[in-house]
Order: C-alpha cells, then structure tokens, then sequence
C-alpha cells in the first residue's frame, strides 16, 4: 500500500555537471504531474511525465529540476552576412557624404558592430545532460517510493485497527438487535394497558403489532454486508494499490450504517450505529491518502 504523500530527491554530479530532481507529491482523485525544469530540458517534459505515470497512478506530483554545468566547450559561433553587408553600406554611405573624415573601416571594427557575430543558441540538452537527468529522476522516483511506502503502512495500520473497532461495533449492533422488538411489544403493553385502563389487552393484536415492527426494523441483511465489507476491506488492503477499492468500499460501508440508523427504533442501537458512521469517517478519510 502506497501513500499519494511523498518526496524524493535525486542528484547527478560529474563532469561538471550538477543536475538536481526533486519530486512532491500529494492527494489528488486523479494522477496530475507539473513539471518546472530549466529551457533546456522543455523538449524532454512529455518523457518526464511518462516516466512518472509508469510509477504513479494517483495523485498530484510536483517535479523540480534545477542544474549548473561547467564543462568547457567551445562556443559556436555565426556570421550574420546581411548585417555585415549592411554596416559595410552604410560606412560607405557614410564616407561619400563625409569624405573629409578619415576612413577606419576594418574587419575588427566591422566584427564589433551588434548583431554581427552571434552565439549559436544551444536550446536542446546533450547526451551527458540526458543521461543526468534520467539518473536524477530515478533516484528521485525510487526515494519517492520509498517515503510513500512508509506512509503507506502507517496508513494501512491504522485503517485496520479501527476496522477492528467497526467489527466490535458491528457486533454490540447484532447483539442488541434481537431484544429491540421485545422491547418494543413490552412498552405497547404498558402504553395500551394505561390507555385502557383495566381493559384485557388482546395479546394476539399486540404480537401482531410487534411482529410487524421487528419486519420492519429488521437489521440482519445490513450486519451480514457489514461482515462482508469487513472482510474485504482486510483482503484488499493486502494488494500494493487499492486506493480506487478502497474509496468504493468505505462508501458502501456508509451506506449500510445509514440504513441502520435509519430503521433502528432504540437509543442502543442508534448510539452504536451513531459509533459506527464516525469510525467509518475517519476510515474514509485515510482512504484519501491512499494511491
């Protein structure tokens, strides 16, 4: 079971290269990953992005990229013929309207002007950036895994311990559900007693009506579907990505609980049931932690 909440760092230095990648990652329904890296690596964001959803699944993924390279290369460099031309025609023009002023035109002066000589824009990474960068991401990415593995267990641990206490819930329910319909036909005696006042009651018309009752507030499919949901809440929770599952599951949880509360007609079993709905929300609140 993996945690969506992590980080994990990985750094490349050699050659005078030093690339840096750090990965966060939090809750998020869906997998959404931003990437925030250097010009240089632009064309590589989509690689990055696969690379990352091979790992992930859900969740939303920050990835930083920083580095400084201080190899030594050589500078590329580009003569830009029109501009040349184009100063050269001009300086001409110039000493035609101007021919009293001496002439210091020369290939240095012309090299100066603006424009004329520029450095070729190195836009795309080479192989040793590359190389630095997939070597970053995968440490990030493994230490990533790592952080949201411990998560993950810490998680899973507490989801089953309260499971338990749901279990034990659901047990006080199914022990005090027998005795609500008793109860119910003693109180109607008491009441029809009072109101009749000395009158015989008709014992048949009261086990009708309480037969009616424990019909109706009858409880015993929902405490089977809870054992059920119990049972496969522990399954799942042995398999590596059971988020999705999970968020299905706590929802049918809730509905049984629900149901329950709804039909019960006794203050133990509403207390109970009230019990149970809160454990379950905090149950389904670690679910949303869980890729």
């Amino acid at each position: 079971m993996y945690s969506m909440t992590g980080f994990g760092r990985g750094e490349y230095k050699n050659g005078g290269i030093e690339l840096t990648v750090e990965i966060k990652t939090v809750n998020n329904r869906y997998l959404d990953v931003s990437v925030k890296c250097p010009r240089v690596f632009s064309a590589q964001e989509d690689n990055i992005r696969t690379t990352l959803r091979e790992k992930l699944t859900r969740g939303h993924a920050d990835i930083f990229i920083s580095f400084s390279d201080k190899r030594e290369r050589e500078k590329a460099l580009r003569l830009d013929e029109a501009c040349a031309k184009a100063y050269v025609s001009a300086a001409e023009r110039v000493k035609q309207l101007f021919p009293q002023i001496a002439d210091d035109i020369s290939i240095t002066s012309v090299l100066r002007f603006n424009d004329v000589i520029r450095t070729e824009d190195v836009s795309a990474a080479d192989e040793e950036l590359l190389t630095a960068l997939n070597c970053s991401l995968d440490g990030a990415i493994e230490k990533l895994n790592a952080m949201r593995a411990v998560e993950g267990k810490k998680l899973e641990d507490d989801m089953l311990s309260r499971m338990g206490v749901i279990e034990n819930l659901v047990a006080g329910i199914q022990k005090r559900a027998p005795m609500v319909a008793e109860n119910y036909r003693e109180k109607l005696e008491v009441k029809m007693k009072k109101i009749l006042e000395g009158v015989e009651v008709d014992e048949g018309r009261l086990l009708t009506e309480a037969a009616l009752f424990a019909d109706k507030s009858n409880i015993d499919e929902e405490l089977t579907r809870l054992h059920s949901h119990i049972s496969q809440f522990r399954e799942i929770c042995r398999e590596p990505l059971v988020g999705r599952k999970l968020d299905f599951l706590v929802q049918e949880f809730n509905r049984e609980a629900n149901t329950i509360c709804s039909k019960s007609n006794d203050i133990e079993v509403t207390r109970l049931g009230l019990a149970l709905k809160n454990e379950i929300e905090k149950v389904r609140e670690q679910v949303q932690n869980v890729e």
